[in-house]
């Protein structure tokens, strides 16, 4: 009964509210606002942090999400659900994770963030909720047509721990080399003096947090796009209920903390140019539908020994990269300078990738 407590509909709703109380407290702990957990953002940190880009504001190796994969593995191994596999299109789903990465960081958020930035009280989130919407009902519509990247295979148990031991890695570096006051670089990684990415929980409590999450949305299958792709094809509402309740739990606990203002003008880490907010996150959803998970859950994946889900992983933080260091990225001043045509690219190549890979 308590292994498949979580995967219920009360579990789910569980899980939904634990993580709309974390994600603001983290935030009132020193998260940036609005942002107690973005999976995108807190990837495109660690790409920072790690020298993929070197945009000095967003620059931090995030304990978050080392504390989802190793979350995620510790509940994978304790209730005999580590199953490593790989082998299905790996360059495609980091190809997907680029391009998921760009139009997220289009609209500054992911799913989970845009959820949260909504329950802050920033309205320009229903724009990318939207365009999230519509990029996962253009996938649907592949899924319906056969759109299939292949099985997976079983494989090596070392395999199939390669990610949580990058994560370990990620931790240990983070351990022997911590910031030094007043400057952006150590031996071997960047931390932001300002912006978004000096804003942090502290350490110990953003990996239990991480940790926490990890194992709840492994017991779960949590997946915001999951829930929307489920909605859509086959009119469940299961793991919808969890979507929902994130939701609702987070902008309760936003009020009760002082943190929630509505509007669309001077939202922390965010900008009003709607069009681009729905596109952006139009394409995301597009990719996180062809690669069949949400940036978190693909995390979670990674944890219980899916090598495509850490190709997806990669595919993201190099995107990152991409995305910083040549303009494609968002601010709060707007879209960068090259985030449209990056966006117009991203619709192309995930379209071809929707309609050429069909089974008949």
């Amino acid at each position: 009964m308590t292994k498949n407590f979580w995967a219920t509909r009360t579990g789910i709703i569980v899980v939904g509210a634990a993580i709309g109380v974390l994600a603001p407290l983290l935030q009132k702990l020193g998260n940036p606002g609005n942002m107690g957990i973005c999976v995108a953002c807190f990837e495109r940190d660690i790409s920072g942090a790690l020298g993929f880009h070197r945009a000095a504001v967003v620059q931090y190796m995030r304990p978050e999400i080392i504390g989802f994969v190793l979350g995620s593995l510790a509940a994978a191994l304790a209730f005999k659900d580590f199953r490593p596999r790989t082998g299905s299109a790996p360059f495609v789903r980091f190809v997907l994770g680029v391009f998921a990465m760009i139009g997220a960081l289009v609209f500054l958020g992911c799913p989970w963030r845009a959820l949260l930035r909504l329950a802050g009280g920033d309205l320009n989130a229903i724009l990318g909720l939207a365009g999230l919407v519509f990029g996962i009902w253009i996938g649907t519509l592949f899924l319906k047509n056969g759109y299939n990247l292949g099985r997976t295979q079983k494989t090596h148990i070392a395999a199939g721990l390669l990610m949580p031991v990058v994560m370990v890695g990620f931790l240990v570096l983070m351990l022997i080399f911590p910031q030094i006051d007043g400057e952006p670089k150590n031996d071997i990684l960047f931390y932001s003096l300002k912006g978004p990415g000096a804003m942090s929980a502290p350490l110990i409590i953003s990996l239990v947090a991480g940790l926490v999450i990890g194992f709840l949305a492994q017991r779960s299958r949590f997946c915001t796009m999951g829930s929307f792709r489920d909605l859509l094809l086959f009119r469940q509402v299961h793991l919808f209920t969890g979507v929902i309740t994130l939701l609702v739990v987070a902008g309760i606990a936003n009020l009760v903390l002082g943190q929630f203002n509505m509007g669309f003008e001077n939202q922390p880490v965010a900008h009003t140019l709607h069009l681009w907010n729905f596109a952006g996150m139009a394409l995301a959803g597009l990719a996180f539908a062809l690669a069949g998970g949400c940036p978190g859950r693909q995390l979670f994946l990674a944890g219980e020994g899916d090598g495509d889900a850490a190709v997806f992983v990669f595919g993201m933080i190099v995107g990152a990269g991409f995305a910083h260091n040549f303009g494609l990225a968002s601010s709060p001043a707007g879209v960068g300078p090259h985030g449209i045509a990056a966006v117009i690219v991203g619709f192309v190549v995930c379209l071809a990738i929707g309609m050429s890979m069909r089974k008949q």
